[in-house]
């Protein structure tokens, strides 16, 4: 499995955790950037990240900064990506059994380095469950095309 991941500088804290936590998996790990803690804007590392799994560069991504909530905003703009942003486990795992999503969020002034490894543990342990599911997703997907 390959994972994108991305953050801005607020990110950057829980950036080594992940990547550490995301290797001991056996995942490889694309890293988008940011490489430090200087100021930056999380829409160039959301997207980025999400451009990847759109062009299926990899199989999933993770994207963080300080809430998680604007960098998946930034995510869900791009065609194909169903970003979800958690703060617990228990929705990252039903975000994948039932939404199929494609890329996890989160903030590191909203979650810490051992709650942010549960909460990746979870979404990268769920499958989706399809069925009943597909159909949502399939009315998602055709939205897109929609202006």
């Amino acid at each position: 499995m390959k994972i994108a991941i991305g953050c801005d500088h607020v990110g950057f804290i829980l950036k080594d955790t992940v990547i550490n936590h995301l290797k001991e998996r056996g995942i490889t790990v694309v890293d988008k950037g940011t490489y430090d803690e200087s100021r930056t804007d999380y829409p160039i590392y959301g997207r980025a990240v999400a451009e990847s799994v759109s062009k299926g560069d990899v199989d999933l991504g993770i994207v963080f900064c300080g809430t998680g909530v604007g960098i998946s905003i930034v995510a869900n703009k791009v065609k194909g990506v169903r970003s979800v942003v958690c703060s617990e486990p228990y929705s990252a795992k039903l975000s994948r059994e039932h939404n199929n999503t494609n890329v996890l969020s989160f903030g590191s002034r909203v979650v810490g380095s051992e709650l942010a490894k549960m909460i990746i543990d979870n979404w990268l342990d769920a499958k989706f469950e399809g069925g009943r599911h597909s159909v949502r997703i399939e009315m998602i997907s055709s939205m897109e095309g929609e202006k």
